[in-house]
């Protein structure tokens, strides 16, 4: 039984991968996955999710905790989605239920509809069509702005992109974790490289395939993001099939503002769709 939260790693590829581990190994496993933030957006609800999955929030290559450093070519979606079935033949995962944030829910909706081995999905205030890239995030796709942009610069930035995630009023302490992976510079560029790859052809391209397969969905949606605007959660409900909505107070990180309601959502989610 993993300790909700317990931090462990993975040898993928001879680069350490770091996931957050909740739940008994012989339970279904979730993998949970993250986008320009990292694996700490998943912390709040680890130990709720952990009672009936055996969970694993991992972190891409490049960020978090994990070793290894993305370029461009690794960071697009359809190379994190390689990055995570081989995170998951590395632990011995063949099906799995899988659930991700940002980002990481363009490379949900890849794995979801390419590869075979998921059973149910859920996808939290997630890019979907043609919602990205943010223009905070889109300006990192001209290779002078990665040139230029100092350590202080991405702080900054990566500063004001968490505290505007949230209704509630981060703690120092926890701001301070959320933004302690990028004091690495491996990670800034990481980062850099996954902003620069942010391409919206890659989720339109998905929507023929991801309407054929029908894999039971639940969005779970922070209502007042500014990010990702609710009404591309509601484009999907209508667009894709066997797909539902669940509104829950909050803006980008719900897991911060309504843990409770998002751990519910999902939970429940899996329990029907299982």
């Amino acid at each position: 039984m993993a300790q909700p939260g317990e931090r462990r790693t993975v040898d993928v590829d001879g680069v350490p991968l770091s996931y957050l581990a909740a739940g008994d190994a012989t339970a279904p496993p979730l993998l949970l996955l993250h986008g320009t933030f990292w694996s700490r957006v998943w912390q709040p609800i680890l130990p709720a999710l952990g009672e009936h999955s055996c969970c694993y929030a991992l972190d891409f290559p490049g960020f978090g905790r994990s070793g290894g450093e993305l370029d461009v070519g690794q960071a697009t979606v359809p190379a994190l989605a390689q990055a995570v079935l081989k995170a998951a033949d590395a632990l011995g995962v063949e099906k799995f239920d899988l659930a991700a944030h940002d980002i990481g829910g363009g490379v949900a909706q890849h794995l979801a509809a390419t590869s075979g081995r998921v059973r149910t999905m859920v996808l939290m205030n997630s890019v979907m069509f043609d919602s990205w890239p943010v223009p905070a995030v889109e300006r990192f796709r001209d290779p002078d702005v990665r040139e230029s942009t100092t350590e202080a610069d991405l702080l900054a930035a990566r500063r004001k992109s968490t505290q505007g995630s949230t209704n509630r009023t981060l703690s120092d302490e926890e701001l301070a974790g959320y933004l302690s992976p990028w004091q690495s510079p491996a990670r800034r560029r990481s980062w850099m490289a996954m902003a620069a790859a942010a391409d919206p052809h890659f989720t339109l391209d998905l929507v023929p395939a991801l309407q054929e397969a029908a894999i039971p969905t639940r969005l779970v949606w922070g209502r007042d993001d500014d990010f990702q605007k609710i009404g591309f959660a509601r484009r999907y409900v209508e667009e894709i099939p066997n797909a539902d909505l669940v509104e829950v107070d909050g803006k980008h990180i719900p897991t911060e503002d309504s843990p409770d309601a998002v751990a519910t959502a999902i939970s429940g989610h899996l329990a029907a769709a299982r």
